[in-house]
């Protein structure tokens, strides 16, 4: 383009470079393109073709959209993911009877080990595992390392193109690790999560992250009530709860729809979780669903959760519970027990004074299958029913008619 001299002297008066402009119809305009400043690029409606939501589960998993499950420890939320995995895999029926189309899944876990515990319970709802695909780790200049949510999420998604065909499904455990700042903060987990959001977007997968309540938030809005700043919540187009019910409401767990931006939210459905072993030698948990439920997420958690005098749950009765939920598939090395206890928040010193009022001890491989320092819980049931009477929720969901309740005893 020849010189201009009138842009020349704009430049000279205004000490700076004026952009360039493109000729249209023998015109100057100036040209976005050359512009130091970034550009805002619109689009009118008319050039957008309208189209509908695809689900993967109608009203509960949509394609392309981020989605978190969140609750108390002990509901099993990474087995009951597990389950929505299998089912993607296979083309399996959803809860309300409904087929869900066959597909890829990927899963990042920085929880639990995908060969001792991820592919067991996989296996254990019928997964096709040639469908599956486990996070690794990432290889750089440096060598090989661990794959990190908050920093590798472009990576992941580079990686995904690298798949036959785009993942149907991506589960993130726990979800707040993809936040690197702090996760209590609106603005800095709306950043962080982006990467996330345009994952989906750019695959049409769906992705689940697994998260947790935070502690004495009973009663709230189950969206208020994840863990970290209300972001998480905000951001995700469908969240879903998951409590465990009482025994006279029948028992089991809960899954329930405590927010839905793309469809109608409330209801849920009753699982129970079973110990199995899909592969001989190989112990593991799954998920069998069981009747629908009506009633907003707040409503059916509130029922789920009522407890004596409205008060919490004291932080011994959290360690008891999560002690008998997290032994009742069989023995568990010391040190998982202990990792675990810590990432929900429990003190050395709580686990330790429940663990003791539970009967559960730590001792060298005396029980087929188990290693030095596993543990196992006691079948005393004087003591069971005893602790039973100080811990009333502990009688619910799967323990029931493990051992004797207190009322079964009086």
């Amino acid at each position: 383009m020849p010189d201009d001299p009138l842009l020349d002297e704009i430049e000279a008066a205004l000490g700076a470079e004026v952009p360039a402009l493109a000729e249209t119809n023998g015109t100057r305009s100036r040209s976005a393109t050359d512009r130091k400043t970034p550009a805002v690029i619109l689009r009118s409606g008319a050039e957008l073709t309208p189209e509908p939501v695809r689900w993967l589960w109608s009203g509960w998993l949509a394609a392309g959209k981020l989605h978190i499950v969140a609750g108390a420890p002990g509901t099993g939320k990474t087995t009951l993911s597990m389950a929505i995995a299998a089912t993607v895999t296979i083309g399996g029926r959803w809860p309300d009877g409904s087929a869900a189309q066959t597909g890829d899944v990927a899963i990042w876990s920085g929880e639990d080990d995908p060969a001792d515990t991820l592919l067991p319970r996989l296996l254990a709802a019928g997964a096709d595992p040639k469908r599956v695909h486990f996070v690794a780790a990432v290889r750089d200049a440096d060598g090989t390392r661990p794959f990190a949510p908050a920093e590798d999420m472009p990576a992941l998604s580079d990686a995904l193109s690298t798949l036959p065909e785009p993942p149907a499904l991506l589960i993130v455990d726990p979800v707040v690790s993809v936040v690197g700042g702090d996760s209590h903060k609106n603005a800095e987990v709306r950043h962080a999560l982006q990467p996330l959001v345009d994952l989906a977007q750019r695959h049409r997968c769906a992705v689940l992250g697994i998260s947790h309540f935070s502690k004495g938030t009973a009663g709230r809005d189950p969206v208020e009530r994840v863990t970290g700043s209300l972001g998480f919540g905000a951001l995700a187009r469908v969240v879903m709860a998951t409590a465990t019910r009482a025994d006279e409401d029948g028992g089991g767990r809960l899954l329930a729809r405590a927010k839905s931006n793309l469809g109608p939210d409330g209801g849920g459905y009753v699982y129970d979780m079973e110990t199995c072993q899909p592969i001989s030698g190989i112990e593991t948990t799954r998920i069998l669903w069981r009747e629908a439920l009506d009633g907003s997420a707040r409503e059916l958690l509130a029922s789920a959760e009522a407890v004596t005098d409205g008060e919490e749950r004291s932080a011994m009765d959290e360690a008891r519970e999560f002690l008998m939920d997290e032994l009742a598939a069989g023995p568990m090395p010391s040190k998982d027990v202990l990792r675990d206890a810590r990432q929900m928040g429990i003190a050395d010193k709580t686990l330790r004074r429940a663990q003791k009022a539970l009967g559960v001890i730590a001792e060298k491989a005396a029980f087929q299958g188990g290693g030095a320092g596993d543990c196992r819980t006691t079948t005393d049931p004087a003591k069971v029913a005893k602790m039973a009477r100080r811990c009333p929720t502990l009688n619910r969901g799967h323990l029931q008619g493990r051992w004797p309740s207190s009322a079964s005893r009086a």
